[in-house]
């Protein structure tokens, strides 16, 4: 067999495949052996039809075609190693000859991957946030915690944020009722964290027990899509929480801890354990960008391409999105194309316990248990997809191995020690206890 390479673009080749007739031969038996185990041809049994058969009942051309659907992409994969190409996408083929007993002859046109210059992994270096919480941080767990035993109580002024208010909601569209949006003695505190409805925060603030208010917001998705719904808000209370006091007898009711200062030490620690790890996430993510910032190369555009097609392909979205998105999509193709040099360079292979390793924690993400997981890969053909995400984890774990990680002070920080605290919080289920 032989094979040229022609250059279409820094990122696309035509292979041209030129194949003496006898390597085509142990296709052709087994195109004549599977044809002969489909067919029933009387006098003979399934499977044992002689080849001569086969071409005067069916044609010599049906069996050159299943012979050719093997022998080009295997002739193709070889030809790809041979030239040491990275292909990346669909490649498109394309027969040129076919001359029984004589020659096959076929291009394929194939995206690969870029020529560049990797980046020394040990130049870098990455600042990410201080692992000591501040006296702030402490104080809005403690005040977190604290809300968690507040008490409500109704007072007779104007609504301001922090309250609670007990509220009725009647909702329509172009005078029609919205049945999900009526609804009676709902809680909703006035500026939390989460709105639940758009503007519903500015219309009851000011509010008093026994006012209605209205307002208007733009549905996005639904059967009203696109249209304004009108909201009307009955205040049936105004309720203020009252926060118990911040001193031993509350350590002693909200903890396991006898004093104040007990629990507020342990909150610190907690807290710093919990930035010791953000720093971790920060370190490799960080890393990361730095990394696809230090290198340049072209993309294939006709991979770019065929994702945006198929993100917008219901034609949703606007021009804006549609920018965005093209964005985030070279982003992700060149972190692709570089991770996958980094661990070629680097000879990195995936150990079967990594892969079940990644397995495990991919599941729950889409509801399945590891096994189920698993055999949904390999019934989608998607096996070695996995293992190319776990090959490319590893290489930035490599480059992260490989810098140096600073705090704003520019005292090294410890990876070692990150992984340990965040493996001892993962049993003791100690991230839980933070937050609001």
């Amino acid at each position: 067999m032989k094979s040229d390479v022609e250059s279409l673009s820094p990122t696309r080749v035509k292979l041209t495949v030129d194949m003496p007739f006898d390597e085509l031969s142990p296709h052709l038996d087994a195109a004549y052996k599977r044809i002969a185990a489909q067919v029933t041809v009387p006098g003979f049994r399934k499977g044992k039809v002689p080849a001569r058969v086969i071409d005067q009942r069916f044609g010599r051309a049906l069996v050159l075609e299943e012979a050719v659907n093997e022998a080009v992409p295997a002739a193709f994969d070889a030809a790809v190693k041979e030239n040491d190409l990275k292909p990346m996408g669909t490649p498109d083929f394309d027969v040129k000859e076919l001359n029984d007993g004589e020659n096959l002859a076929f291009t394929v046109e194939v995206d690969v991957r870029p020529e560049f210059d990797a980046p020394d992994l040990e130049g870098f270096t990455v600042e990410v946030d201080a692992a000591e919480p501040t006296d702030e941080e402490v104080a809005e767990q403690v005040d977190a915690l604290r809300a968690r035993f507040a008490t409500l109580t109704d007072v007779e002024r104007e609504a301001a944020d922090g309250d609670v208010l007990l509220v009725d909601l009647a909702g329509s569209c172009e005078g029609e009722e919205v049945a999900d949006l009526n609804a009676a003695a709902l809680s909703f505190e006035v500026g939390g964290k989460e709105e639940p409805l758009p503007g519903f925060d500015d219309a009851v603030r000011g509010a008093r027990a026994e006012d209605v208010r209205a307002f208007s917001f733009p549905a996005e998705a639904g059967e009203y899509a696109g249209k304004d719904i009108d909201v009307t808000v009955t205040v049936q209370k105004v309720r203020e929480r009252e926060l118990p006091t911040a001193d031993d007898d509350f350590a002693l009711m909200a903890s396991e801890f006898d004093t104040m200062d007990e629990l507020t030490a342990d909150i610190r620690e907690r807290l710093s354990r919990m930035k010791r790890i953000e720093q971790g996430v920060q370190a490799r993510q960080r890393l990361h960008d730095a990394l696809v910032d230090s290198v340049d190369f072209p993309l294939p555009e006709s991979l770019v391409a065929r994702e945006l097609e198929e993100h917008f392909h219901d034609g949703h979205g606007d021009d804006e999105h549609r920018a965005e998105f093209e964005t985030e999509a070279r982003g992700r193709l060149k972190s692709a194309i570089l991770l996958d040099r980094i661990a070629e360079d680097h000879e990195l292979t995936v150990a079967q316990e990594e892969l079940s390793a990644w397995l495990m924690q991919q599941a729950p993400r889409y509801g399945m248990t590891p096994d189920q997981f698993a055999n949904e890969l390999v019934r989608a053909g998607q096996v070695q997809m996995a293992v190319t995400e776990v090959r490319r984890a590893k290489a930035l774990a490599l480059a992260l191995e490989k810098a140096r990680v600073v705090d704003p002070s520019g005292v090294e920080v410890d990876l070692d020690a990150l992984n340990a605290d965040l493996a001892a919080a993962m049993a003791s289920g100690g991230l839980g206890a933070l937050g609001g």
